[in-house]
């Protein structure tokens, strides 16, 4: 059967075979929803070639994570959605003979390399729009099982849309040859539909009111509005005394729901380019429960960003195993509270204001926003009217007495203009005594609690540079 993405085929080859010849394996990996997925891939198919391993977790792979890695009873250790970055510390424990790494990983890598690497970027695909850490697992797993990993595609499509890799609605590049393995294998469906969160299990005015896709006028953040709208539509959107939801609609009746939003969307003067952002492609999982998270890879992956940034990654990884019941409630109830937390935070930005400067807007939450979901808070703020689109915006939280969370968020649109915050942040973080990077419209970082002015001053001259 053809390789997923024939470019990596060499690559995946030889990190399988590393992987066969292992006695046993430490898997280690990112705790976002590409690093779980990734994780998930990654267990299944070790467990499926017969491979004894055990699963570790690190929110950011620094010397001292690495040492610990280190210090574990295994001859190999398998980097899943980090590693390339970290290549020159993890390429000095391989040196003293510590282990043997394997790394499949999508991010920027550093200098140094080593014989099994499997990155898209080192064979010139892209590693921020059109393969994912979860893709690049999946395409290592496809190497490992052949055709018997094709039902990890829906995985690698969830860690996808979970790492924002979708362009104009879809996913793009080698992503589509993976979901195209999925629709083969008959675990996943693609579709053109409306492309706003929550089809699964929102009732429907919620799903218009809480839509931060597209702002439309009269029904974006207005509870009334959405339902005055849905009221007025010759449909009966009722199940009982409850409303439905978009995933309970027949085909026809979803189209009078797009054609009326859409009408309502450019009489009020909403961009011909946001109006067609309101369709796009979207990822079924078909083996999972209808009108449940995990039937949609967008549902399925805000699910597992919950349970990682609440120091839960193995809740995630027991429901990206096929783990139901008490995992799959756990993990609930950790959405549950990251759904409070976000809309604390997004109310705290809009109370506090966001400080707006030439090429860069920013807020500091210090203790009152998570670390962990100050990026996510920020995206919000980008989306709404709590912030400019016109330009990158930082967020800032506190990690500890001595350092401060860096979360840059941009848009697509900006991207597009040139915009890459991986390179602004990694290179301001350490123009001040920090590190970081990620994507080139979502990228993080650590810096010394005190420099955050430097920082800001070091990212706005990058980003004046990108942007013109």
């Amino acid at each position: 059967m053809d390789a997923p993405v024939p470019e990596l085929e060499s690559r995946a080859a030889a990190c399988a075979d590393a992987l066969r010849d292992a006695d046993s394996v430490l898997l280690a990996s990112h705790i976002d929803a590409d690093g779980l997925t990734s994780a998930g891939i990654a267990s299944t198919a070790l467990a499926r070639a017969g491979t004894p391993h055990d699963v570790v977790f690190s929110k950011q792979l620094d010397g001292e994570e690495i040492a610990g890695i280190a210090a574990h009873d295994h001859d190999t250790v398998l980097f899943t959605d980090f590693g390339s970055g970290q290549l020159e510390t993890i390429t000095d424990h391989e040196a003293a003979g510590e282990f043997t790494p394997v790394i499949a990983d999508h991010h920027q890598p550093a200098d140094a390399d080593t014989e099994y690497h499997l990155n898209p970027l080192l064979e010139g695909v892209d590693g921020g729009k059109a393969l994912s850490g979860a893709g690049a697992t999946y395409v290592l797993a496809r190497a490992l099982l052949g055709a018997d990993a094709r039902d990890l595609a829906a995985l690698a499509v969830v860690g996808a849309v979970g790492d924002r890799q979708t362009v104009n609605g879809e996913l793009v590049g080698a992503n589509t040859s993976i979901a195209a393995e999925g629709v083969e294998a008959g675990v996943l469906d693609t579709a053109k539909d409306l492309a706003l969160y929550g089809t699964q299990t929102r009732p429907l005015p919620k799903l218009l009111e809480y839509a931060s896709e597209v702002y439309v006028p009269g029904i974006t953040n207005d509870e009334n509005g959405a339902v005055r709208f849905l009221d007025g539509l010759d449909l009966d959107l009722h199940d009982g005394g409850d409303w439905r939801t978009w995933a309970d609609l027949g085909h026809d009746e979803r189209q009078t729901v797009v054609s009326a939003l859409v009408k309502r969307a450019v009489r009020h003067g909403v961009s011909g380019d946001d109006v067609t952002d309101l369709v796009g492609t979207t990822y079924t999982l078909t083996d999972e429960e209808p009108g449940t998270e995990l039937r949609d890879a967008s549902e399925f992956s805000t699910l597992l960003n919950a349970t990682a940034r609440y120091e839960r990654a193995d809740v995630g990884l027991a429901v990206c195993l096929g783990e139901r019941g008490a995992p799959l409630e756990a993990a609930r109830e950790l959405l549950r509270e990251h759904r409070r937390n976000l809309s604390e935070g997004l109310g705290w930005v809009r109370r506090e204001g966001v400080e707006v400067e030439d090429n860069l807007q920013w807020f500091h939450a210090e203790d009152r926003i998570r670390e962990t979901i100050v990026g996510i808070v920020a995206g919000m703020a980008l989306g709404s009217d709590a912030a400019e689109s016109d330009r990158p915006i930082v967020g800032f939280g506190d990690k500890n007495d001595d350092e401060v969370k860096v979360s840059a968020r941009g848009t697509s649109r900006l991207v597009d203009r040139g915009l890459d915050l991986s390179v602004v942040v990694r290179e301001a973080s350490q123009a001040v005594g920090g590190d970081g990077g990620g994507h080139v419209v979502a990228a993080g970082a650590t810096v010394p609690k005190g420099r955050e002015r430097e920082f800001l001053d070091e990212a706005a001259a990058r980003v004046r540079e990108q942007l013109g």
